[in-house]
């Protein structure tokens, strides 16, 4: 948008030419925007430049998001009267200086329309500003049968009589919550990468002062934790109780409640909810506007973007007070949305798909739940899909597209759906651009929107099986990137199918739509089907249809993984994810390591499941699933014709074991992100195996019901197991010696260690909780003692037998089994099996025996005694890991998150390996 021509004022010339120079041509929104890159420090220096950039670099606007932008996650913000001084303030400036920005100064001969237009709205009140006669449906006293055949999934409805019985309709007012939760920080919304706190009584003493276009907006899904009494002032309504993810613990639940508290002009900007969840919302104080378009209709002014890699969405548009400012008189009445104004005790349904914008018109005080039941839960699973286009639709219609604006030139004014190359960024985009232009800035209608917005209802229906059509055959849930916006990840998605199924048996019908759209389970289904026929396996009955579930565990740090199905007294895994190339590495490394522990007749052998059969299933023509028997030895043909031979691979041996594997890993890294999809292309090859299943359960499913001895004697079976085989003494003597002083030799070394004469320890990256596998006893075998019978806790784990003593029988998985420095793997044993326990890892230390390179290792040469630390190597590879291991580090110990060296991390986390000697 161009800065207008104006008049200057009578006696005044224009400064703007000599005050900005060259960047006079520019308009004042785009240099408001490129300063708020800068560092505050930079703007402070940038507003002594000239008169013009005094005045841009001192409008409140930009020193919020400054501040916010800047501000430390650990630290509570307090808002000291303005923007400007409050970032000054967290810049650690002696006082005087803050006090000097007070007096501001003034210049005449600078006019600006953009800024006059953000100063009203910083400035407006919205006393009259409702929508009392909405045409949204008001409701009293509705049953769930009428609810659910008339608006669940069509259509919203406000709801009144809902909160009638909630404590919280008295007590959620202002003064009553201030009173009660005045110093507990809750989590402010707003458009900032960092989390922002305040306490409720910071955050009060802000809304009475602040002249904000956007203000501040407690919108915390972490309300519950922190103020636990408000969970007991209200319940879910009975209308909305159905909820697939309650099947999932609390910490495998994405965020789906929150407390919204929100003075006038805050709101929430146009937003479809997450993963076509739908939502209720209920207020208890004050009154809120509400717009709603329905799934497919992009609202005027917003702009949607589609990442082409992982599907990503992300929408942009201006804030809802402004979007009603501006935008919103420029609608035909056919084009104006949905309206209506809630009122305390009201409640408003939204469904999966509805496009809404809010907008406070005084303080008000909410609470809000997404949820997903039998309605939307084929929507829920579509947007988990891997691709983007189907999510495009879903949100934007038959705009998102490619050439569904072919022949439409004064639509494709208005709007077009095009691709991105920009310079800066490797993602791909699908945008849709909706006009914000000088059209709209000059006083311009939108009289071309209407025949625009006529595009959505053309052929597009919200309807699964119609959007299902946009789903990319080609990719995979298994081998395509997971969206950093889904709200769980893919394990966890896998995780609450797979629960679902085992608690829903009535819904299986609905639950397999759902699987087929997220996991494409009809595919993988027809390749287990094929590979029980070819090796007389009994036929899968309708509970073991889906594979398994893995990643319960918000500490699972490893991604590798395979479909696990359980048919009968059979384990079947088909390795898939990251594509072939991976898949055969993973295959190759397990067969090696089976026969490996065979040939030296590890004690290991007696706990790990019996291999009964392995190959490959391959798709032939297109049509026709064919079963190869493969033993991990030799290169089968087929996979020769896919140029998929590892480099210096030999005739005999195993060619995609744990050496090759290594040397593929290392390739890997040096692969761009396009390079790496691109070799996992090949979805007509699947390596499987199939091992006798196991009695018992997994250790995961038995954390919390263990007794202490139990939880000792794992860690000390751990410890004994993964050593391999033990270390002759003569040669532990040498190590000294032996190892280069040069750190950084010593990593190197590992790559092309000689692989004659060397057996690596068994542990591994994926030893975890669910790959620990348990068994009841009352003889402990371990110790050769009668076992005491110990009560578990009441926690409901699984239909575990009162005072059920457990012992540890089967270590599971070993496709994830490398060489390199052992240390690196004890980090998913110590994070995830032991939850950062420091004595169970003592346990497990001394019964492992094997020489951790460094310990009592003197690199005299490197002159820093950090470097002998095994501590110090732990930590610096948990900060180097490729998977996020600090996250988990910080989730179990939370007082570290106040630390103020690595140091201090470093002790707390691994000390315990500085005691370590590496022999008995």
């Amino acid at each position: 948008m161009e800065n207008p021509p104006q008049a200057p004022p009578f006696g005044f010339g224009d400064r703007r030419p000599g005050a900005l120079g060259d960047l006079c041509v520019l308009p004042d929104e785009v240099i408001c925007s490129i300063l708020e890159n800068f560092s505050p420090r930079d703007v402070a220096r940038l507003s002594c430049v000239s008169s013009a950039m005094y005045i841009l670099c001192n409008e409140e606007p930009l020193w919020m998001s400054l501040c916010l932008n800047s501000k430390r996650s650990d630290k509570l913000l307090q808002y000291r009267g303005s923007w400007k001084e409050t970032t000054l303030y967290l810049e650690n400036l002696p006082t005087k200086y803050i006090e000097t920005c007070r007096k501001r100064l003034h210049f005449d001969g600078f006019n600006s329309l953009f800024l006059y237009r953000r100063l009203y709205r910083c400035h407006t009140t919205l006393n009259g500003f409702s929508m009392d006669s909405g045409n949204v449906e008001r409701k009293n006293d509705i049953s769930l049968e009428e609810f659910r055949h008339e608006y669940d999934g069509k259509k919203p409805v406000l709801l009144t009589g809902l909160a009638d019985t909630w404590p919280a309709k008295t007590a959620w007012t202002i003064d009553q919550l201030l009173c009660k939760y005045g110093d507990t920080p809750f989590r402010i919304s707003q458009r900032s990468s960092r989390k922002i706190l305040m306490q409720l009584k910071d955050y009060v003493s802000y809304t009475k002062v602040q002249h904000d276009e956007d203000p501040l907006y407690i919108f915390d899904d972490n309300f519950g934790e922190a103020a636990p009494g408000l969970l007991k002032d209200y319940c879910v309504p009975h209308l909305f109780q159905e909820d697939f993810f309650d099947v999932l613990d609390f910490e495998q639940r994405p965020p789906y409640r929150w407390l919204i508290i929100g003075p006038e002009r805050s709101g929430a900007s146009w937003h479809v909810d997450p993963a076509l969840t739908s939502a209720w919302n209920t207020l208890l104080c004050g009154r809120k506007r509400w717009a709603l378009y329905p799934p497919g209709k992009v609202p005027l002014g917003v702009t949607v973007h589609v990442n082409e890699d992982d599907g990503d969405v992300n929408v942009q548009g201006p804030s809802s007070l402004q979007w009603w400012l501006d935008f919103y008189p420029l609608l035909a009445d056919e084009d104006k949305p949905i309206e209506c104004t809630q009122l305390p005790g009201e409640t408003i349904f939204v469904p999966s798909g509805w496009w809404h914008c809010v907008l406070n018109l005084e303080t008000t005080v909410a609470v809000t739940q997404n949820f997903v039941n039998s309605k939307n839960f084929e929507f829920v699973c579509l947007d988990m899909a891997p691709g983007y286009c189907h999510k495009g639709v879903s949100r934007a219609g038959l705009l998102a597209v490619d050439g569904g604006m072919s022949g439409e030139a004064e639509m494709a004014d208005l709007r077009q759906f095009d691709t991105l190359n920009h310079s800066y960024s490797t993602r791909k985009e699908k945008r849709l651009r909706t006009q914000q232009g000088d059209q709209m800035s000059n006083g311009g209608t939108a009289n071309g929107a209407s025949k625009s917005y006529d595009l959505w209802k053309q052929d597009f229906s919200y309807d699964i099986d119609f959007l299902a059509m946009f789903l990319d055959k080609d990719r995979d849930h298994y081998t395509s990137p997971w969206s950093s916006g889904n709200c769980i990840g893919q394990r966890e998605m896998r995780e609450w199918l797979f629960k679902l199924w085992v608690g829903k048996p009535e819904m299986r019908e609905l639950l397999w739509k759902g699987a087929c759209l997220a996991l494409n389970t009809e595919k993988w289904w027809k390749c287990l089907a094929e590979i029980c026929a070819f090796y007389k396996l009994p036929y899968p009955m309708d509970s073991e249809r889906l594979p398994v579930g893995t990643g319960s565990n918000p500490l699972r740090l490893s991604l590798q993984e395979a479909l696990v199905y359980l048919i009968g007294d059979h384990v079947v895994k088909i390795f898939a994810e990251e594509g072939l190339e991976n898949a055969m590495y993973s295959l190759g490394t397990e067969l090696e390591f089976y026969n490996l522990v065979d040939q030296v007749s590890s004690p290991l052998r007696n706990n790990i499941p019996d291999v009964l059969a392995s190959g490959l299933l391959y798709l032939e023509d297109d049509e026709l699933l064919t079963v190869l028997p493969w033993d991990g030895q030799k290169v089968p043909d087929i996979i020769s014709n896919y140029n998929l031979i590892p480099p210096k691979c030999s005739v005999d041996g195993f060619p995609f074991g744990v050496w090759s594997k290594k040397r593929y890993e290392y390739t890997k890294a040096g692969m761009s992100m396009s390079e790496s999809i691109c070799s996992a292309s090949c979805s007509r090859i699947w390596p499987f195996i199939i091992t006798k299943r196991c009695n018992g359960k997994i250790y995961a499913q038995l954390r919390d019901a263990l007794s202490i001895q139990d939880t000792l004697d794992l860690a000390a079976f751990l410890g004994e197991q993964l050593r391999g085989d033990p270390i002759p003494s003569t040669l532990i003597e040498k190590v000294d010696e032996y190892i280069p002083d040069d750190l950084t030799k010593l990593l190197s070394s590992y790559k092309d260690y000689p692989k004659e004469g060397c057996q690596p320890s068994w542990i591994h990256s994926d030893i975890m909780d669910d790959n620990i596998h348990m068994e009841p006893r009352s003889i402990d075998c371990y110790n050769n003692r009668i076992s005491p019978r110990v009560g578990s806790m009441d926690n409901g784990n699984d239909g575990s037998e009162l005072g059920q003593s457990w012992r540890p029988s089967h270590i599971l998985d070993f496709s994830d089994l490398s060489v390199g420095d052992p240390l690196y793997d004890l980090i998913p044993i110590h994070l995830d099996v032991f939850r950062g326990d420091s004595y169970l890892l003592k346990q497990l230390l001394q019964n492992y025996k094997i020489p951790l390179l460094g310990g009592q290792l003197q690199h005299q040469s490197l002159g820093d005694i950090k470097y002998q630390r095994l501590s110090y190597r732990a930590m610096c590879y948990c900060i180097l890991h490729e998977e996020n291991v600090l996250a988990a580090i910080f989730s179990i110990w939370k007082d570290l998150r106040r630390a103020e060296s690595w140091e201090e991390v470093e002790q707390t986390v691994w000390g315990e390996l500085n005691e370590y000697k590496g022999f008995p």
